[in-house]
């Protein structure tokens, strides 16, 4: 299947003849060309990696040849829309802006297995309610693959007392990486800790076959302790323990990748407190890979101050390293999976991470200092901790007198650990021992499997006593399509056929044809009063199912800004809109033979009390390839000119146009001033002999040209823009 840039994904394709899809790599995918020097464009950089054939820049980069650099870490986007055929398009989108970990983490089936649906480990049946999703979106990233020119990996969870069995689905499906952790499961699901540890050393097993990459969840403890930042001598003891219990299993080291998480954020003094954490973490674990986590424990509803967070965590991974740099999206703390997050996250690392190139070259982390002195008390910490967890009797012994997820910091406790009992929890009693006669004949497998007393010879090679299993003969996979007649795909897809396959759109949050739009407001009013009154006023634009998603006190007085969100039930017909035509821009030569034919002179300025100019500067100046460069005769009279000065000096110089800047727009004065100006130019008699224009980040033609002037130039106009309405405007004026 290939892709074409300006084309959809067609999912049905995807869908088509899945039951043979076999997936054509395993294992996991570190960047190409990582850390290396290169030059792009009129830049050399330090430490990005190989681009992509085919990405979407960062909006900035129209300023810069349109280059893209791409960072040395792996980016991460976190999918959860629980819809896998739109998280495919969400894929593909991420893909095009840098991500090359796409993390499935809320499609229905693909983690947190309490219990088997059917089938066994590396034999007949297999997961088949999750088999389709997985296979679906390893197809369809394959073809991502292609279009974008890297290699992208492929995540979800390993987890819950069915982890072996959905580890050996993974293999079987070209998943590259997963969450696994044992610790995880009995801290947090409250499995039996021999179930969580049996079933651990299983799956690991299994994703060592594969050459997956394996993520620890040791950053929840700072996710839920009461005072986070307590806790870090733990997390180095947690990632101690899945680490070494990883390799002891069979996992290479440079698969095994460490959670790491920040444990504060602002308003909190983080940076002297994640940073030693950060050194010391990598000083402990220099054998392994660090997967860099945002701390999602303070982030509310606000996206601003989620990116923020997001941002200095960027700072501590340059400023230490990180192998996958997560982006968890700033509607994490309010639940809200919109696609458009997701893909600001990745530009929020690749423009964090590009902008801080070469940082290290030019500062050093200060050892002798603060700094020095609390990494090497963490350490210390942690390595006190570990001596205990062994003087107690062990990690089980550990947990049941609630070691773990305590807010002291070690070695104060305070009492409010999570405790677990090792005869309690999901799975007791469910872990047996193996007879003396035990015989696994499968590939990947933890423990004495007993295959040499059938042949010694295949001790390395068990499966080859059935000939072969899953792993080396995917068609002994049992392919069930769906299993539920209302909720599967193909009901999805009917029910948004018309979408799909005619002119008609919807807006979109996480699914195609949800119909959800979000939009802000501020009201003067308090908070409470505002939430409802928000609600009330999202009803009366005609949006249904209304919800406040952000409210953010400005002042308890004065005011709240709220945002909401709401679902429209109408469609709009592409066929049906009237879109104007893409304005022409003459080439330089044709706008350059008409000025030189007909010379022409324009006065400029920034009029009323607005003192910008560098907008105007652009339009203008030649360094910026403005009008100048045409040979047009610029007259720039500054910044807070009043309208009638401009236009007196346009009666004095005789020009042919006038350029007026409108930057601030508070009370619409850009189109108050507008229209003064139009007005003043009738009454000086010299309307009809000078063409007006107006521009500012905030103009809207339309709305501009209501005012009486000839046109109006928004953000992002560039002077062949300009140029050309100027030369256009006067030949039309000539001809009437």
């Amino acid at each position: 299947m290939e892709l074409k840039r300006n084309e959809k994904l067609d999912i049905e394709e995807i869908l088509n003849d899945l039951e043979h899809y076999r997936p054509r790599r395993r294992g996991w995918h570190w960047r190409d060309g990582a850390n290396e020097k290169r030059q792009m464009g009129k830049f050399e950089f330090y430490e990005t990696s190989d681009p992509l054939k085919q990405s979407q820049p960062l909006p900035a980069a129209k300023y810069f040849s349109n280059i893209d650099p791409q960072p040395s870490p792996v980016i991460t986007t976190e999918i959860a829309s629980g819809r896998f055929e739109d998280d495919i398009r969400r894929m593909r989108m991420a893909a095009w802006h840098g991500a090359d970990h796409l993390m499935v983490i809320r499609t229905a089936g693909q983690s947190h297995f309490d219990g088997l649906i059917e089938g066994t480990p590396q034999g007949v049946g297999g997961i088949p309610i999750t088999r389709k999703q997985v296979r679906a979106q390893r197809k369809a990233i394959d073809a991502i693959e292609d279009e974008v020119g890297r290699p992208i990996n492929y995540h979800s969870y390993v987890s819950g007392v069915a982890g072996p069995e959905i580890a050996v689905m993974f293999a079987e499906e070209g998943v590259n990486g997963a969450h696994q952790d044992p610790q995880y499961n009995v801290l947090y699901r409250n499995i039996n800790m021999v179930r969580s540890f049996v079933d651990a050393a299983e799956a690991k097993s299994v994703m060592a076959w594969a050459d997956m990459a394996q993520i620890d969840g040791a950053h929840n403890a700072n996710a839920t302790a009461r005072e986070a930042w307590k806790v870090m001598p733990e997390l180095m003891v947690q990632h101690a323990i899945n680490s070494i219990f990883s390799v002891k299993v069979g996992m290479k080291k440079e698969n095994i990748c460490l959670s790491t998480v920040p444990p504060t954020a602002p308003p909190a003094p983080c940076m002297r407190i994640d940073l030693p954490y950060a050194v010391a973490l990598r000083e402990l674990f220099r054998e392994y890979r660090m997967r860099a986590q945002q701390n999602t424990k303070y982030m509310e509803s606000s996206t601003r101050e989620a990116t923020v967070t997001h941002v200095l965590n960027l700072l501590i991974s340059e400023l230490t390293s990180a192998d996958i740099q997560s982006t968890i999206t700033p509607d994490e703390g309010r639940n809200v999976p919109w696609h458009i997050y997701n893909i600001e996250a990745v530009d929020t690392a690749k423009q964090a991470f590009t902008g801080m190139d070469g940082l290290k070259e030019m500062v050093e982390i200060k050892r002798d200092g603060e700094l020095g002195t609390k990494v090497r008390e963490l350490k210390e910490r942690a390595v006190l901790f570990m001596e205990e967890i062994l003087e107690v009797g062990g990690y089980f012994k550990a947990v049941e007198e609630g070691f773990f997820v305590d807010s002291g910091q070690y070695p104060e406790r305070n009492g409010d650990g999570i405790i677990r009992k090792s005869d309690a929890g999901v799975g007791v009693g469910t872990v047996y021992e193996r007879d003396e006669d035990y015989m696994a004949p499968v590939t990947a497998h933890f423990g004495y499997n007993n295959v040499q007393q059938y042949d010694p010879s295949l001790v390395d090679d068990p499966a080859k006593l059935i000939g072969g299993g899953t792993f080396e003969d995917p068609s002994k996979i049992i392919y069930i399509d769906e299993l539920d007649d209302t909720d599967n795909v193909n009901v999805r897809l009917k029910e948004v056929e018309e979408l799909r396959k005619s002119s008609k759109i919807k807006p979109e949050m996480e699914w195609m044809g949800d119909g959800i739009v979000h939009t802000t407001m501020f009201l003067p009013t308090d908070e409470r009063t505002a939430e409802f009154a928000a609600i009330e006023i999202g009803k009366k634009l005609g949006l249904v199912d209304v919800e406040v998603i952000h409210k953010e006190i400005m002042q308890e007085a004065e005011g709240t800004r709220v945002e909401i969100k709401g679902r429209v039930d109408f469609t709009i017909d592409l066929d049906k809109l009237v879109i104007p035509p893409k304005p022409e821009i003459m080439t330089e030569d044709e706008i350059r033979n008409d000025i030189k034919a007909h010379p022409m002179k324009i006065v400029a300025a920034t009029v009323g009390e607005d003192e910008h100019s560098v907008g105007l500067r652009e339009i203008i100046d030649i360094k910026h390839g403005g009008i100048e460069k045409y040979g047009i005769e610029c007259h720039m009279l500054g910044t807070s000119v009043p309208v009638e000065k401009l236009v007196d000096a346009a009666i004095e110089l005789k020009a042919d146009a006038i350029l007026a800047s409108a930057i601030i727009s508070h009370d619409d004065i850009n189109y108050k001033n507008m229209q003064k100006l139009n007005e003043i130019a009738i009454e000086k008699g010299i309307r009809d002999k000078v063409i007006v224009i107006a521009g500012g980040t905030q103009v809207s033609n339309e709305l501009a040209v209501k005012t009486g002037v000839d046109a109006g130039f928004g953000r992002g106009t560039k002077g062949e823009q300009v140029a050309t309405f100027l030369v256009k405007k006067r030949r039309e004026m000539h001809a009437s």
